[in-house]
């Protein structure tokens, strides 16, 4: 009965879960600049798509000021055709679909690509909502096989998908990588073969049991023993220290568990999703905007950067959240992914016109360590943005 229960829900796409729970109340004013804000998204991404050099993919700012691009290997490579599906979906323009095809054409050869955790981000984020907007059943075959690719980085003794295959690691796992399995749950509920599934379901528990300190934040990095299974250590790369809480890396783990529920109706997720989002929400450092630091923990608050990429990720995964509680946590979290939204939307936050490389948002941290896109625009963070706000226009009742 358990297994019937869990094919059935995992049948129902993300953007089709309203029965689940009761939508958030609309605050009119935000409702007006959700749209204000994603009418200046599209004409951002306009801009850009004169701009992206065509056998290229939009990443960010250099450090000279100029677009920062990157080819379809890296992992940021998905985010811009999928963020031209949202603004297809919401502006009904075919310039916006046209070019999440024509950079879709670049993307689409990762299918095969088992160097790499990301295929959730990569092929997914476009492929998936391609699918998700047009029914073309043409991109099954394309995200089947991607699921396959990243199935073979999966190690049952471990029970984790491998992140990287640089550095000293042995089995690096970081906390980004629950953002992928939902690649895999999709691919179970298309093929009806139960170990993509499987694979999701277990990595989420191991990095349930392994990636959380008694506080519910996360380390970034867990290295394990491939040959046993044990915890070799628990670092971060991104954050400012092992034993801080970087905040995107805090925003992935609520997003990734708000998914995994979804997908399974397992209530250990649900309640894995909503201590992360207690430890967000209640942190002392966190600022009154909603708008995370780089990292809670960074010696230099209140003047520490702020990283919008994590604000986009959070306020997107509040408002599933919110959708899944009881009526006074749901009132909760709604009512702070409101607050996110309403200061990502703001001035201090959202780009002009013509400025910022095209990109909508502005100050976000990619990797502060390595001094490695800082205080700059982030592909991810807009699309994150984008779905947040459509998450909002559609959900607010």
């Amino acid at each position: 009965m358990k297994k019937n229960l869990f094919f059935t829900v995992l049948l129902l796409p993300a953007f089709l879960m309203q029965s689940y729970a009761q939508a958030g109340k609309a605050d009119k004013a935000l409702l007006a600049k959700a749209d204000a804000t994603l009418q200046f998204a599209a004409r951002q991404y306009k801009l850009m798509m004169k701009h992206v050099p065509d056998s290229l993919l939009p990443r960010s700012t250099s450090k000279d000021g100029s677009l920062m691009t990157s080819n379809s290997s890296w992992w940021t490579s998905g985010f811009y055709p999928g963020t031209n599906w949202y603004l297809f979906e919401y502006t009904k323009d075919p310039a916006f679909k046209n070019e999440a095809l024509k950079r879709m054409a670049l993307v689409q050869k990762e299918q095969y690509n088992t160097h790499t955790h990301d295929l959730g981000f990569m092929m997914y984020c476009p492929f998936g909502n391609a699918l998700r907007i047009t029914k073309d059943t043409a991109y099954k075959a394309i995200l089947l096989t991607s699921a396959k690719s990243l199935s073979t980085r999966f190690n049952p003794t471990v029970g984790c998908i491998k992140s990287w295959d640089h550095g000293t690691w042995k089995f690096p796992v970081i906390i980004d990588n629950m953002m992928n399995l939902e690649l895999l749950n999709w691919a179970t509920r298309e093929s009806g073969d139960k170990q993509f599934a499987d694979i999701a379901r277990i990595h989420a528990n191991t990095t349930m049991k392994n990636h959380f300190r008694p506080d519910y934040s996360s380390y970034h990095v867990v290295d394990y023993d491939p040959a046993t299974g044990a915890v070799n250590e628990r670092k971060t790369h991104q954050g400012l220290a092992d034993s801080s809480a970087w905040s995107r890396g805090q925003a992935w783990g609520l997003y990734g568990y708000t998914l995994m529920y979804r997908d399974t109706k397992d209530k250990v997720y649900l309640e894995q999703a909503r201590h992360i989002a207690e430890f967000i929400l209640n942190n002392p450092h966190m600022p009154a905007d909603l708008v995370p630091y780089w990292d809670y923990d960074a010696p230099d608050i209140p003047n520490a950067l702020r990283d919008v990429s994590a604000a986009s990720v959070a306020a997107s995964a509040l408002l599933e959240l919110s959708r899944y509680t009881g009526k006074a946590d749901g009132k909760r979290y709604w009512n702070a992914a409101e607050k996110m939204l309403t200061s990502l939307c703001s001035p201090a936050y959202l780009a002009k016109e013509g400025e910022n490389n095209d990109f909508i948002l502005m100050h976000s941290v990619g990797h502060l360590p390595n001094k490695s896109e800082v205080d700059v625009p982030l592909t991810y963070a807009d699309y994150y943005f984008v779905e947040a706000l459509l998450r909002y226009k559609q959900w607010a009742k």
